[in-house]
Parts: structure tokens; C-alpha cells; sequence
């Protein structure tokens, strides 16, 4: 999870300056397009392979399905970071989210695979969500902190934009080897049986976490882009700066998760976060508009961070409650809908940043989207723990 989130988080704050690179004369609307684009096909990939993959670490385990994903993306980051041509760029974020899309579902189902309880389930999961978010934090600091360093030297410019990729392939490799040495094998499941299982809980109450998932990964995946496009043309912000714009979005992720997540929180209480979160998350989203300095941005930046930290972890978390005997099959669908909704919205971020006139445009359509999902919040918690409940009778 630490492997593929800062393989992810490390090419945020560069793909700008990549597309800038590889497209001779790229205007500011073309940037914008491509940047959108780029960050789209990666998760793109995510949501049409994330169900695949879940699917078959349930029928043939979780462990080859790990190896087989972290060496897809350490392929896929050499050859991110040997692209010299817009096209190579497309391919190479398309096929790394190819095998990212192993990764976070089955993560998750092995640790329901061993779970004894909710509430050791819960505490894992934050582990889980706390090593994810640390990539996304380190990712985009290492990759201003590099961009820097190795702009201010002699080093040459392809290599300025290829070691930070490098390190990430060398990374997925070692975590590759890792998972063959020291990951259980877990038991297969019957896709017969996994079919079946689902008709026992309410398809609509997973449908609303379904419905959540979208609408934070939308904003999230909007805002992504939005905040980079906006950082570089208006706010003339270098790659240093939006590294660590995007490093604090990971840290303020990591530290209410770990609250969320912690002894000071019944994982039954979880649930009733999600509608006040999903409050603020709109709220944060609106208050970009406002955001007119690097100051403004980092408190912003906090709120959307802190309620999008609060969102993903608990639908995942009781998603894997209402799973049955396929846990790796409903995680992955629940994976699919929210890169499904961060495609759209990093596409959105890209489109709709046209212009300076039209910088806001991103964010407010993701907050319109984020109250969409707040009415279908509404009678959510108490449905999730009936149908639970329910699966467990």
C-alpha cells in the first residue's frame, strides 16, 4: 500500500512540468486537459481492473495476486520514467493503475481474512489507511524535494524526471519480495458461493456507500488537479510548493484516520461520521474559491483532507462488514466506484480549469456532487448497522 500510494503521490506535483516537457508549445488549456487526462487513465484503470483482481485473489488467493501487481508497477514506473512522448506518458499511467488495482482491495481482504473481531478489524485498517496515506504524503515531498535538488545541478533534465520513478520500481520490487517471503496463504473461495452471499444484506445500503465513495473520490480527484492547475497558473507556485501542499493533504489524511480509527472511537460509532463529513468536505471545496494565498490554501486544504481522511476509510471498513465469503470481490467493487469517481473528477479538475475565469469551476461542481451524496447519506447509519447486523445472524 506505502509502494503503490507514493508511486501515485510522487507524480502529482511533475506531471505539469512533463506534459510541459513532451508537448512542444502546449498552451495553458492543453496543459490543463492533459494533466486531468493523465491522472484520469491511471485511475481509470483502477476502476475497470480493481473488481478483476479482487475476483481472483478470492479464487486463487491473495498473496499471487500482490506479486503479480507490485511487479506490473514496477514495470509500469520504468517505463514512466523512460516515456518521452505524450502517448508513452498515457500508457505508462494506464498500465501502472492496471496494477495498482491488485493492491488496495486485496490489502484490505487479507486483513479481513484474519479478523477476529470488528474491532481488531477496525485497528488494522487504520494501519492499512496509515501506511497508504504516509506514501501520499512522502510522494508528492519527495518528488518537489528531488525536482530541486536536481534541477539546481548539472544533472541532466531526463534525468531530473526519471530517478524520482526509478526508486519507486525499485521499491515495488523489494515489497514484490517481501509479500512471496512473509504473506500468509489464505484460504480460496468458492465464486459460486460468493454470488450467492451477496443477496443476504441490503444491496441498497451498499449501493449508498457505493454512492459515498463516488462523491469523495470525485471531489478528491477534482480537487487534486484543480489544486495543482490553480497552484502553477494562478498562484505561480513551483513543484517545492505543491509537493508540499499535496504532502499536507496526506498528513492531515493520516492524523484523523488514526483518530478515527483509535481506542478513542467504537468502530460501530464510525458510521455516524459519514454525513457531518461529508458537510465539511463541501464546505472545504467551496472555501477554495476564497483561497487567494499559500496561507488560505493550507486551511482549506486541511478541511477537504481532514473530511475526504474521515470518508474513505470508514466506507471501506464497512463494506468489508457486509462482504460475506467475498471479500475480495465487494472490496473490489468498492475500490472500482471510488476510482471510478476519481477519474471523473480529476478529468472535471482538468476540463472545467480552462481559464483563470473559470478557476473555481472544479471545485464548486465537486461540492455540488459531495451534497448530492449528503441526501443519500440521510438514514445511512442505521441501515448500515441492521444490515450487518443482519449478515452476521
Amino acid at each position: 500500500m506505502f509502494t503503490i500510494t507514493l508511486g501515485y503521490g510522487i507524480a502529482l506535483p511533475i506531471l505539469p512540468l512533463l506534459i510541459e516537457r513532451d508537448v512542444a508549445g502546449v498552451t495553458a488549456a492543453a496543459l490543463s486537459r492533459h494533466t486531468g487526462f493523465l491522472t484520469g487513465a491511471y485511475i481509470m484503470a483502477i476502476f475497470l481492473f480493481a473488481p478483476l483482481w479482487g475476483r481472483a485473489s478470492d479464487r486463487w488467493g491473495r498473496r499471487p495476486v500482490m506479486i503479480i501487481g507490485l511487479g506490473g508497477f514496477a514495470l509500469a514506473s520504468i517505463w514512466m520514467a523512460l516515456a518521452s512522448s505524450i502517448s508513452l506518458l498515457y500508457s505508462a499511467r494506464f498500465m501502472a493503475g492496471i496494477f495498482a488495482a491488485a493492491i488496495t482491495p486485496v490489502a484490505y481482504a487479507i486483513v479481513g481474512d484474519h479478523a477476529p473481531s470488528r474491532e481488531w478489524r477496525a485497528r488494522r485498517f487504520a494501519i492499512v489507511n496509515a501506511v497508504g496515506t504516509a506514501g501520499l504524503f512522502i510522494g508528492p515531498v519527495l518528488s518537489g524535494v528531488a525536482f530541486r535538488i536536481l534541477n539546481g545541478t548539472s544533472t541532466s533534465s531526463a534525468w531530473t524526471f526519471a530517478a524520482p520513478f526509478l526508486m519507486i520500481s525499485g521499491l515495488a520490487l523489494a515489497a514484490a519480495w517481501a509479500i512471496y517471503i512473509f504473506a500468509p496463504r489464505t484460504r480460496n473461495v468458492n465464486s459460486n458461493s460468493a454470488a450467492a452471499q451477496t443477496t443476504k444484506y441490503s444491496r441498497w445500503v451498499i449501493l449508498r456507500l457505493w454512492i459515498v465513495a463516488l462523491a469523495t473520490a470525485i471531489a478528491v480527484g477534482s480537487f487534486e488537479v484543480g489544486i495543482a492547475l490553480k497552484g502553477k497558473q494562478i498562484l505561480a507556485f513551483d513543484a517545492y510548493e505543491l509537493g508540499m501542499m499535496f504532502a499536507e493533504c496526506s498528513l492531515v489524511m493520516f492524523v484523523v484516520q488514526a483518530v478515527v480509527f483509535s481506542p478513542l472511537v467504537k468502530p460501530d460509532s464510525t458510521r455516524l461520521l459519514i454525513a457531518p463529513a461529508l458537510v465539511l468536505l463541501a464546505a472545504g471545496l467551496i472555501g477554495v474559491k476564497f483561497a487567494d494565498s499559500y496561507v488560505a490554501m493550507t486551511v482549506v486544504i486541511a478541511l477537504i483532507a481532514g473530511s475526504a481522511g474521515i470518508l474513505s476509510p470508514i466506507v471501506t471498513y464497512w463494506v468489508s462488514l457486509a462482504a460475506g465469503d467475498s471479500p475480495g470481490a465487494q472490496l473490489g467493487q468498492a475500490t472500482a466506484a471510488a476510482s471510478l469517481g476519481q477519474a471523473i473528477g480529476s478529468v472535471l479538475g482538468g476540463v472545467l480549469f480552462v481559464s483563470p475565469q473559470a478557476e473555481n469551476a472544479p471545485f464548486l461542481v465537486a461540492a455540488v456532487v459531495v451534497l448530492t451524496a449528503f441526501a443519500a447519506s440521510i438514514g445511512l447509519p442505521s441501515a448500515l448497522l441492521a444490515a450487518v447486523d443482519a449478515k452476521s445472524r
